[in-house]
C-alpha cells in the first residue's frame, strides 16, 4: 500500500520573501500582545473579558431589569416607549457612571417581553434617538418602517435539544446560504423555513457547514446583510431570536456545523439604528474626519485604535458563539478593514504592500485577537478571512506574527474559472495557468477554494453555468431535449468543480442553489427593477423537476462530496500527473486517487497514454455517466492494471483509457485483475 505525505503547514517564518519583514511582523506580534495586556491588565483571560453583551444592554437582575450604554458625549439619557408613552419620564432617566457608562435600574414591572423602546439622548449641541448599541432584538414597524429595539425575554427561554459540535469536520464542505433568499416564493424567507425546507437539502446534498450570510441586523435588505447597523440582534425580517435558534439546533442535529458572515470591517451609517454619531459625535465609534467614512461602501470605518471599539467588537464575537451557539465566522471585508486604501487602487504585486503603512495595525491586531476569543470561548469553532490582498499570515497562528484565522477564501480561482468562461474561447485555454490558480497557496496556509459564492452572481454578473449557456438556459433544459450549447455548459461545470474540490487546499464552498446550475443572477428588491423579488429567491424547483437536466448536476455535486467525505483526499499533498496543453489533458493524483480531465472541445481520446505508478486502478466516478446527463461513453466498472506504455518517446509504467472530449474520470488503487478496457 503506498503511503502519502498529509500537509503540516510550514512555519509562518519559513517563507524566505518574509525576511526583509521579520522585524515587522515580530513588532506586530509585539503589539497584538500588547492590546491584549490593555484589554486584560491583570493577567486574565482575553475571552473573559470581552463578555461586553453581559454588562452592557438590557438585562433582568435582582431588582428586576438593569441596563447600561456606552455614550460619553450625552449629557442626559433617557429609555423611551411604550411604557413612557414614547416621553422622557424621570423613572426611566440613566445616571453617568465613570468611562461615560449610562446606567438604569428599573423594577419588574417596568418592562415585559415584546415591549419596543429606545434610548433619547442630549448632547452638548443637540439630540436625538438610537437604538441601544447592544440591542439583542430590533424590529421594524411594517407600515411606518420605524426600528425599535424590542424587549426579548420569552418565558420559558428556549431550550436547546443539541450540544453544539465538538470537534470541526474532517472535510469542510461549506454551504453558503441567505436565509431571505433560500426559498421560492417571492418574498422574504424565514428562519422556520430555512431550518425546515433548506437544511435537509443542504444534509442531503453531502456538505459539512452552513455559512449563514446576513445574520444581524440590516437596515437595507438589498445591502445583502454587509451595511449592518445592530451587531448583537438578529434579522428580526427573518423572524425571532427563538427561531434562529431552533435553525441552529436542528442544523448541529443534523450534524452540521454552523458559522455566519460576521462584518467587523464597516458598519452602516444609519444613526437612529445604526452606530454614527451614537452619542452626537462622529468618532464615537469610528475614526473621526475623512478615515471614517468608507469611500466605495457608504459607510462608516472603525476605529480599532480605541479599547472601547475592540471591547465592543470583540465582544460580538463571543456574544454569537455564547448565545446561538454558531461555531464560527467568515469575516467579510477583511482587505478593507487591514489597509487604509480598502485595498482600492493596489496591486499587490510586491511583499512591500503587505508591511509598509498603508496597513492599519491596530486592526490587524484586532483580527488577531478576535481569533483568540473565539478560540478560547470554542476550541473546535472555525474561523475563515475573506481578503483579496493576499496578506501573508492570515490563516498562521498569532504566536508566528500571523492573525490566527483557520483558514482564507482562495478568491483568485473563481475569478480564473469566469475569466476563461468569459473571455477565452475553448480551445484556447491554458491548462498551466488553471493548474497554477488552483494550487497557488501558501504552504504556511490552510484555504478555501470555490467556482463561485454569492460575489459572482449579483447583478451585473452571471452564475458560472449562466455564462456559458447563456440564454439556451430559458429554453433547453429538458432532460429530452438535445443541445450542444447546454452539453458543453453542463460538462464545463462538472468539470470545474471537479478540479476545483480535487485541489482544494482543505476546504471547498459553493452558494446556495449554484450546485445544481442555478441559472441568472442575483439581486435584491430596489427601485431600478420595480421592486421584484424574482432575482431574489431560490427556484428549488428547477433542481427537483425529474423531466429537467438541474437534477443531473445536483446528483453530480452529491457524487463529488461524497467523494470528498468517504475518500478522505483533502488532506494529501497533490502530484501533477500531466499536463499536455496540445491534448487539453490534465491530469494529477491525491491520496491515492487519480483525476483525469480532458478539456479538449472536440477531441476524444481513445487508449490515452498516462504514467502512473506500478498497480491496480478502478474507476470510481465518470463525470460523463448518464446519471450526469452526460453521454456514457466510457464503459462503467473498468479496473486498469498498469503495464509498459509509451509517452513522448519513453516507454514507462503506465495506464491507457479512453478519455472522450470535455469528461473527468477518476480512479482509485484498487487490488485484483483488471478487466479490459472498454468504450462506447
Amino acid at each position: 500500500m503506498r503511503t502519502h505525505t498529509r500537509f503540516h503547514p510550514q512555519p509562518f517564518g519559513a517563507d524566505a520573501y518574509l525576511a526583509p519583514y521579520r522585524a515587522v511582523i515580530n513588532r506586530r506580534r509585539q503589539q497584538a500582545e500588547a492590546w491584549a495586556r490593555r484589554l486584560a491588565p491583570d493577567g486574565g483571560r482575553l475571552a473573559d473579558v470581552a463578555a461586553g453583551h453581559e454588562y452592557f444592554g438590557l438585562h433582568r437582575c435582582s431588582e428586576g431589569w438593569r441596563f447600561r450604554e456606552w455614550a460619553p458625549a450625552a449629557t442626559a439619557a433617557h429609555l423611551i416607549g411604550g411604557f413612557s408613552d414614547w416621553q422622557e419620564r424621570p423613572g426611566f432617566s440613566g445616571h453617568r457612571l465613570d468611562g461615560g457608562v449610562w446606567e438604569w435600574t428599573l423594577p419588574p414591572d417596568a418592562l415585559h417581553h415584546g415591549d419596543l423602546y429606545r434610548l433619547r439622548l442630549r448632547w452638548a449641541d443637540g439630540g436625538g434617538d438610537r437604538i441601544p448599541a447592544y440591542a439583542r432584538r430590533v424590529v421594524q414597524d411594517e407600515h411606518t418602517k420605524i426600528f425599535n429595539a424590542q424587549v426579548w425575554a420569552p418565558d420559558p427561554p428556549y431550550m436547546w435539544r443539541h450540544a453544539a459540535p465538538d470537534r470541526r469536520p474532517d472535510v469542510l464542505l461549506v454551504y453558503e446560504s441567505h436565509v431571505g433568499m433560500a426559498q421560492e416564493r417571492p418574498g422574504i424567507g424565514t428562519y422556520e423555513e430555512f431550518r425546515r425546507q433548506t437544511l435537509p437539502r443542504i444534509r442531503d446534498a453531502g456538505y459539512t457547514c452552513v455559512q449563514l450570510m446576513a445574520v444581524a441586523e440590516h437596515p437595507y435588505y438589498g445591502s445583502f446583510g454587509y451595511h449592518v447597523s445592530s451587531f448583537f440582534a438578529a434579522s428580526s425580517r427573518f423572524g425571532t431570536p427563538d427561531e434562529l435558534k431552533a435553525l441552529v439546533d436542528d442544523a448541529h442535529g443534523m450534524g452540521l456545523f454552523v458559522i455566519m458572515d460576521l462584518v467587523h470591517s464597516h458598519a452602516a451609517r444609519n444613526e437612529i439604528e445604526g452606530l454614527s454619531r451614537f452619542d452626537g459625535t462622529p468618532y464615537q465609534y469610528f475614526h473621526a474626519g475623512g478615515r471614517g467614512e468608507h469611500p466605495a461602501w457608504d459607510s462608516r470605518c472603525f476605529d480599532y485604535g480605541k479599547p472601547e471599539v475592540q471591547h465592543f467588537l470583540l465582544s460580538n464575537c463571543r456574544f454569537w458563539l455564547d448565545e446561538y451557539r454558531i461555531d464560527g465566522f467568515r469575516f467579510d471585508g477583511v482587505t478593507s478593514l487591514l489597509y487604509r486604501h480598502h485595498g482600492f487602487g493596489t496591486a499587490f504585486a510586491s511583499y512591500a504592500d503587505y508591511f509598509g503603512d498603508s496597513v492599519d495595525e491596530d486592526g490587524l491586531a484586532y483580527l488577531a485577537l478576535a481569533n483568540r476569543v473565539i478560540h478560547d470561548v470554542r476550541p473546535a469553532a472555525i474561523t475563515i478571512a475573506e481578503d483579496v490582498s493576499g496578506m501573508p499570515g492570515l490563516a498562521s497562528p498569532s504566536s508566528e506574527g500571523g492573525a490566527g484565522f483557520d483558514l482564507r477564501l482562495a478568491m483568485g480561482v473563481p475569478d480564473c474559472w469566469f475569466k476563461l468562461a468569459r473571455d477565452v474561447r475553448d480551445e484556447d485555454w491554458n491548462l498551466a495557468w488553471l493548474w497554477h490558480e488552483l494550487t497557488n497557496r501558501r504552504e504556511d496556509e490552510r484555504t478555501i477554494s470555490y467556482v463561485e459564492c454569492h460575489d459572482q452572481a449579483i447583478v451585473g454578473s452571471k452564475t458560472f453555468i449562466f455564462e456559458l449557456a447563456d440564454a439556451e438556459m430559458y429554453t433547453r433544459m429538458r432532460a429530452d431535449d438535445a443541445s450542444p450549447v447546454i452539453d458543453r455548459a453542463m460538462a464545463l461545470h462538472k468539470l470545474a468543480r471537479l478540479c476545483t474540490l480535487a485541489t482544494a487546499g482543505h476546504g471547498y464552498l459553493t452558494f446556495m442553489g449554484n450546485e445544481f446550475g442555478h441559472p441568472e443572477w442575483v439581486d435584491f428588491p430596489r427601485e431600478g427593477n420595480g421592486w421584484s423579488y424574482h432575482y431574489a429567491r431560490r427556484q428549488w424547483s428547477l433542481r427537483d423537476d425529474p423531466a429537467l437536466k438541474y437534477r443531473f448536476l445536483a446528483d453530480f455535486d452529491r457524487a463529488l462530496m461524497r467523494l470528498a467525505g468517504t475518500e478522505g483526499f483533502m488532506p494529501h499533498m497533490l502530484r501533477l500527473v500531466c499536463l499536455r496543453e496540445a491534448d487539453k489533458v490534465l491530469a494529477f493524483e491525491r491520496g491515492g486517487l487519480v483525476f483525469l480531465c480532458n478539456f479538449h472541445p472536440t477531441a476524444s481520446w481513445t487508449d490515452y497514454p498516462v504514467e502512473l505508478p506500478a498497480g491496480v486502478y478502478a474507476a470510481i466516478l465518470d463525470s460523463d455517466e448518464a446519471r450526469f446527463g452526460g453521454h456514457g461513453r466510457i464503459a462503467p466498472d473498468q479496473r486498469f492494471a498498469t503495464h509498459a506504455v509509451e509517452i513522448g518517446g519513453t516507454r514507462v509504467a503506465g495506464i491507457r483509457v479512453y478519455l472522450p472530449t470535455r469528461t473527468a474520470l477518476v480512479l482509485k488503487r484498487a487490488h485484483g485483475s483488471p478487466t479490459a478496457p472498454a468504450t462506447r
